[in-house]
């Protein structure tokens, strides 16, 4: 995507949905860089999960989780570190409990202003959304997983280790089944490999396929993705399965000592005609080069 292309990442709270009693999701769009957000509700407290991109969608959010919880506790996490994520949780201080793992919180503390250099340079409607981002800082931080009792209902954190990102984590509503996967995965488009060595090359294509593999195998009723419509356990395979077919190709291609141009050429052009309807082309040649940096285990 082109500066003249991308539109205002904006939030619009008035298209929110209900996917069970007391679990909402404003859903993305189609627009890029805007997140599916979610929030979840118990006796006692909320969570809300994502903030969109920078202060005022940031604002919107909390404006509106605010307003639903109606005195209840607010608490705040985000799928990952990336701006669209977590790039507006500091207007939440003071006002919900931060929670997040610890890597997580790691990459927000060292990946902050490099990511929000990147991000102001794809145009100026995504800069002008991150005028005055204020660095998130965690009010919490676990290792591996958190169970957040919400009164009535828990919620599951649970980190997945290194895969899009260091520290990607899920959130499962059990008493929904319904699964919050960051971009984990996708629906209608490409998983997005941020590969930008030497810069950032902490995306696994080997790590996020054996994560995606145990996600599927748990079939939630309900998947909701880092970007695109609201799916069941078929959009977990569905990524799994990519990710399996990239691998496999891009191996196959370099173990023959091919070069990677021609690998990208020849690899995308087999995941477009498997996938035409899908968007976000441009991410097959990351992932290709991403898995051309990675060997089995």
């Amino acid at each position: 995507m082109t500066e003249t292309t991308l539109p205002d990442p904006a939030v619009h709270l008035s298209d929110a949905r209900e996917l069970a009693p007391d679990l909402l999701v404003v859903p993305d769009g189609g627009v890029p860089l805007v997140p599916n957000i979610g929030l979840i509700g118990g006796r006692d407290a909320v969570l809300v999960v994502e903030t969109g991109m920078g202060p005022a969608n940031a604002r919107q959010v909390l404006a509106f989780a605010a307003e639903h919880a109606r005195g209840r506790r607010l608490y705040l996490t985000t799928t990952h570190f990336h701006p669209e994520h977590a790039f507006g949780a500091g207007e939440f201080a003071g006002e919900a409990t931060y929670l997040v793992n610890r890597a997580q919180a790691e990459d927000l503390r060292t990946r902050f202003g490099g990511y929000l250099e990147m991000f102001k340079g794809l145009g100026e409607s995504v800069a002008h959304r991150l005028d005055g981002v204020a660095q998130p800082v965690p009010d919490l931080v676990y290792d591996q997983e958190h169970d957040l009792d919400l009164g009535g209902r828990v919620v599951r954190l649970r980190a997945t280790g290194r895969a899009h990102s260091r520290g990607d984590q899920v959130v499962s509503v059990p008493d929904a089944d319904v699964l919050f996967t960051g971009d984990l995965a996708e629906a209608g488009q490409f998983a997005i490999f941020p590969w930008f060595p030497p810069h950032d090359a902490d995306v696994s294509g080997t790590r996020w396929l054996a994560v995606l593999r145990g996600l599927a195998e748990r079939a939630p009723r309900m998947v909701v993705p880092g970007h695109g419509e609201i799916g069941g356990p078929g959009l977990l395979a569905d990524v799994r399965d990519y990710l399996e077919l990239l691998r496999d190709e891009t191996w196959a291609r370099r173990d023959s000592a091919m070069s990677e141009e021609t690998i990208i050429e020849e690899v995308s052009a087999l995941m477009i005609e498997r996938h035409p309807e899908w968007a976000g082309r441009e991410w097959i040649a990351k992932g290709v080069g991403c898995l051309c940096s990675e060997h089995p285990a």
